[in-house]
């Protein structure tokens, strides 16, 4: 059968004209000229123009690491030794470039070699690399390179990475999980898990009663699925932990493609809130040297963790930790509405379970800050626990054998955010944490302290947001620190916080020769009038104090993240800056109801995800940038997001119609009945039937007001979003039709949850939008976006 291209996206409603009062002022001329101008603020030309600054070790023998960095000149491999405190060249890349050019027959210039990895042997004097389809080994001084077999798919220019979710197995071998010792890794098969001998290749099938929905170390939360083996591997790697998911009662969700001729259904298993039967786990322990099964003696968990919403938060067993001995098996079984915690701990001979300890709490519980934060130390017979009780995140020792609270190793009005290593022989602890120093609450520092709380150390001392990499033993860790205006600055520390030798400073100078500025923080009132809340403000780099600019919020609420993200130097965040530079003031406010603050804090509008959102904080937030900067044009508020963001717009532009004029909601999830649901049950608590015949979640859903629309809305979503499924959309769609009210549609044809290559179309019709209703001009026809050819294939 022929396939025909399908349209990129359909238009379905034709937009109002411009309100009165936008069209009678002076409308300000739109060129191709300004788009093309404005383009160049977005991240794939920006990101070219910035060299060096973040490091990224790969950590060898000794505490050695090397890196690759680049330089307005090409790129560098780095190599550094912590122990002599030396910075250096890991290899002679002139000769070696000329070396590889005589043993592969094709040229290659030194600064820009044909991968993005290496290998380095143990003694120093060796680095191996792909090359096309090649594998070459080289002495680090270049007098020689040999072709030593195939390519390894490593580092490859063109290679996406070294992946940190599982690994690919051999030609035609599904995705496995690698033991620790590197002799075996494990697979699935038709619903059941294979291990697979290294050396010899000799598969043997160990699970033989999985079937289809209900098969062994399965992924599929719903909105998102892998075919890559959930595991927990012993540290003797002679077991692992994992599951069976029953899926077979589910709910199923369907998405069709569109094609020419009979179109293509997709169906799979995926749970909305509020529904009887979700997927459960049956946990087990499986012996990979003889196949023996161990299920664990407790009834069927709920598929839930305590930081994500997958049992698998990184690609491997979430929630899960063995001993050191790998005699047992200490887990947490999360409840379905994520108020209920215990620890549990399994022996893995008998599948015997025993209680430790349990957490209530009255909204939702979480471990820490996108890692889990709780340590199973059987050899001290002790367990640090991570809660928000005190309205912070801390951490806290536990007594294993009596679930007992020993003492309180963290406190103050901050928050612990990651647990990077548990230093047991010298009880202590090392750790992210955000708001202890003084200025942006969001900085990141790394600290340590005791188990008993004393000698409390900050190793951080920049004032930034700090990115930290350990080294395997925990000694040393490379610091790269920045903030929104100022580069990344990279240096190696001992684990006492001492500098060790400076590595990179990000060179931005052809950055700032083409006129880009970075954004301003901003610090604004929130609801209550007392607490402040932190954001960025974008401006067109040629502002006009005396003119008026529209002003447009690029939201997403939280509550698991909020608007501005990470507060580390990036010379583009999204298309901010690009939009700015039309003539539009663009905000991002981390509002309550999003993370990194109180528990209270992000905890605002718990259970009333689509009547807050954070919005109130929002509205006031604006119009106090609006009296402060009187180039604001406060009658003239926009807004878009996606996702999440989609939902805050419609959201804000059906609850706030006199205050938001036009808005733009891609993806939005409209109505979290209608959406996956470990995340609406979490956020939105249980949707139940309430005493007048209603639902909970009813009165949260974006289509139930959306007769109040006034202004300007366009949505767009993919057709093909196994994240958010379209009928989020569509039920907004229904509802603006139902009440006869004008709005825009854009269905992308056959696109998921991101728009691929039609995410550059849907930044020009958001342009286009905000450019005739919210500006009151006319933007060029069909601008087209023009990326360069490279701007993905830099490594950054």
């Amino acid at each position: 059968m022929r396939y025909r291209v399908t349209l990129l996206a359909t238009l379905v409603a034709l937009s109002p004209a411009a309100p009165r009062s936008l069209a009678a002022q002076q409308p300000r001329i739109i060129t191709t000229a300004d788009y093309a101008r404005a383009e160049k603020f977005m991240g794939y030309y920006t990101s070219s123009l910035v060299f060096g600054g973040t490091v990224n070790p790969t950590w060898l023998s000794g505490d050695r690491f090397w890196y690759r960095t680049t330089t307005p000149n090409g790129e560098q491999f780095i190599l550094v030794d912590p122990a002599h405190a030396t910075r250096e060249p890991a290899f002679n890349q002139a000769k070696v470039a000329a070396a590889l050019s005589a043993a592969s027959g094709t040229s290659y210039d030194a600064n820009h070699l044909p991968f993005f990895s290496i290998d380095l042997s143990e003694d120093g004097r060796t680095v191996s690399f792909d090359a096309g389809a090649r594998h070459y080994s080289c002495d680090v001084g270049g007098n020689h390179c040999a072709d030593v077999g195939a390519a390894t798919g490593r580092g490859g220019r063109g290679a996406l990475g070294r992946g940190g979710r599982g690994r690919g197995g051999a030609p035609g071998q599904p995705p496995e999980s690698l033991s620790p010792d590197g002799t075996k890794a494990v697979f699935i098969r038709d619903w059941n898990l294979y291990v697979r001998d290294i050396a010899t290749g000799q598969v043997t099938q160990l699970t033989h009663d999985g079937v289809e929905n209900f098969g062994y170390a399965t992924d599929n939360a719903g909105w998102t699925s892998s075919d890559r083996p959930i595991v927990l591997w012993s540290p003797d790697s002679k077991q692992v932990a994992t599951y069976q998911q029953d899926q077979r009662n589910d709910g199923d969700m369907y998405l069709v493609e569109t094609r020419v001729g009979h179109p293509i259904l997709h169906a799979w298993k995926y749970p909305l809130p509020g529904d009887s039967i979700i997927t459960m786990i049956q946990r087990v322990i499986i012996n990979v040297d003889d196949g023996k099964v161990t299920r664990l003696q407790m009834p069927p968990d709920q598929h839930r963790t305590s930081i994500c919403d997958d049992i698998s938060c990184g690609g491997t067993l979430t929630d899960a930790e063995w001993s050191p001995d790998s005699k047992t098996l200490a887990f947490l079984s999360t409840s379905r509405d994520h108020r209920d915690e215990n620890l549990r701990v399994a022996d893995a001979a008998t599948g015997a379970v025993r209680d430790i300890m349990e957490e209530k709490v009255p909204d939702f519980f979480e471990s820490g800050f996108d890692m889990v934060n709780w340590h199973y130390l059987p050899t001290s017979n002790e367990v640090i626990w991570y809660s928000q009780r005190s309205n912070w995140g801390h951490l806290y020792l536990y007594d294993l054998a009596t679930g007992k609270l020993k003492n309180q190793i963290t406190s103050g009005d901050w928050k612990v955010l990651q647990v990077l290593r548990v230093d047991q022989p010298n009880r202590r602890i090392f750790f992210t944490a955000a708001g202890r120093e003084k200025g942006d609450p969001y900085f990141v520092h790394f600290y340590s302290v005791k188990f008993d709380g004393s000698d409390f150390r900050s190793l951080t001392p920049d004032s930034a947001n700090h990115t930290v990499q350990l080294a395997p033993d925990g000694r040393y860790f490379v610091d790269t620190y920045s903030t929104p205006q100022t580069p990344a600055v990279s240096v190696l520390r001992d684990e006492n916080g001492t500098l060790v030798a400076h590595l990179e400073k990000e060179d931005i100078s052809r950055l700032l020769a083409t006129g880009w500025k970075p954004p301003r923080t901003i610090i604004v009132k929130a609801r209550d009038g007392k607490t402040d809340l932190y954001g960025l403000m974008f401006t067109p780099t040629h502002l006009d104090p005396a003119r008026k600019y529209p002003i447009v919020n690029h939201i997403y609420p939280g509550p698991q993240t909020g608007s501005v993200g990470t507060r580390s130097f990036t010379p583009a965040r999204g298309d901010d800056q690009a939009l700015a530079e039309l003539g539009f003031v663009v905000v991002e406010i981390d509002a309550m109801g999003t993370p990194m603050r109180s528990h209270s804090f992000q905890a605002e509008y718990y259970g009333k995800m689509g009547v807050d959102g954070g919005m109130p904080d929002q509205v006031t937030g604006m119009k106090q940038l609006a009296q402060r900067y009187k180039y604001i044009d406060i009658s003239r508020a926009g807004i878009y997001g996606h996702s999440g963001g989609g939902l805050a717009t419609a959201d804000a532009m059906f609850r706030y119609p006199d205050f938001f004029k036009v808005g733009v909601s891609e993806s939005g999830n409209h109505d979290q009945a209608e959406y996956e649901d470990d995340w609406g049950e979490k956020w939105q608590g249980l949707d139940v039937k309430l005493p007048d015949g209603t639902w909970s979640y009813d009165a949260q859903s974006n289509e139930s007001v959306a007769k109040n629309l006034k202004g300007h809305l366009l949505l767009a979503h993919g057709t093909m979003d196994n994240n958010v499924p379209p009928y989020n959309t569509l039920l907004v769609v229904d509802s603006l039709i139902k009440y006869n009210k004008d709005f825009d549609l854009i269905m992308i044809p056959n696109k998921p949850h991101g728009y691929g290559d039609a995410t550059n179309y849907m930044t020009r019709r958001r342009w286009d939008y905000f450019v005739r209703y919210l500006m009151g001009a006319t933007p060029p026809h069909e601008y087209l976006m023009k990326p360069p050819a490279n701007a993905f294939g830099r490594g950054r």
